[in-house]
């Protein structure tokens, strides 16, 4: 059941998509989401890809569900600040499935979440993802949940021009209950500007994989939520293999420069 705080803290992260821009971190565990919150971030993302490499998985929803699921509740459990899960295509079949998915990650504190338009086939057809976007929003009613639908068409095409199609899928999405939509893939600033102007909605973009603009830029092009997807945790799975690079080749501890130190991080994870 939602509760009020949770309700407080959906009405807080919807909030945001109505200012003049919002960066959104994605954590994969306990302790990043934490650091994330100590920097000041006043809102956080989960990310599959972070998560299920974590695990020694690739991403995709090769976790399953409940294990992804659990570490969202680690994540929402650690942290005061609103939390939004990436529920990936919503781990199941049909719309009943997605829905079910959905209320968990409710029960579980998550106050937003990510949805998918496309599985291993590609994209479901326009109908099909408006049908679980819907049991996703009346398994979470407006208000007390942020539902960001993520089309894939800059991914995973049907052979019609991708900026039409996403302008329609969003306008089905919006239609169907989401708060935001998310178009993953799209690098261009001409045509973020254009997306931004013809989506009657928030616009959410992911930075730090294609797409390298920076989130001045792009709040300036219309986009409202700029996320990293699992951007942070590459930097610290790439910082962990440089450094067992350099212990293995030379044996030196270079790595540590500017690495915090022990006594700053038991600090930051203190009660």
């Amino acid at each position: 059941m939602t509760t009020g705080s949770s309700t407080d803290k959906a009405r807080a992260l919807l909030a945001l998509h109505a200012g003049e821009g919002f960066v959104l971190p994605n954590a994969w565990d306990a302790g990043s989401a934490r650091i994330l919150e100590q920097v000041g971030f006043s809102a956080i993302a989960t990310t599959s890809a972070g998560i299920a490499w974590s695990c020694g998985l690739a991403d995709g929803e090769v976790l399953d569900r409940d294990r992804m699921l659990e570490r969202v509740a680690e994540i929402v459990a650690a942290v005061k600040v609103p939390v939004t899960a990436d529920l990936e295509a919503g781990y199941g079949s049909t719309p009943d499935k997605v829905g079910r998915t959905v209320a968990r990650a409710v029960q579980l504190g998550a106050v937003g979440g990510n949805l998918e338009d496309a599985g291993p086939g590609g994209l479901f057809g326009v109908d099909e993802a408006v049908d679980r976007l819907s049991a996703a929003r009346a398994a979470a009613p407006s208000g007390t949940f942020v539902l960001n639908a993520r089309t894939d068409t800059y991914f995973t095409g049907t052979g019609r021009d991708p900026f039409s199609e996403t302008v329609e899928r969003a306008m089905r999405y919006l239609e169907a209950g989401a708060d935001c939509i998310f178009v993953p893939g799209v690098v261009e600033e001409d045509t973020i500007r254009r997306l931004a102007a013809a989506i009657p909605g928030p616009l959410n973009v992911v930075a730090g994989l294609a797409n390298v603009i920076d989130a001045p830029t792009l709040f300036n092009l219309g986009v409202r939520r700029v996320s990293l997807g699992g951007s942070l945790a590459r930097a610290a799975l790439s910082t962990l293999e440089r450094a067992g690079r350099e212990l293995l080749d030379s044996g030196t501890l270079g790595f540590l420069d500017g690495a915090i130190a022990y006594g700053d991080i038991q600090r930051r994870f203190g009660s």
